[in-house]
């Protein structure tokens, strides 16, 4: 039998409406982390007092 490999193919970066998805570098255990980036889908509007009647 063959010996498994110690690399991890290179995946896609992974994209959706909001969300973002890229793989990151293998560390000196040979884990492969992915890291997620999220869009802001709400705005922060600064508040204004209302008029005083």
């Amino acid at each position: 039998m063959s010996a498994q490999t110690n690399t991890r193919p290179k995946v896609p970066e992974g994209k959706a409406r909001f969300v973002t998805t890229t793989q990151m570098e293998a560390n000196e255990k040979g884990f492969v982390g992915y890291k997620t980036t999220w869009e802001a889908f709400q705005t922060e509007v600064e508040y204004e007092k209302p008029k005083t009647p």
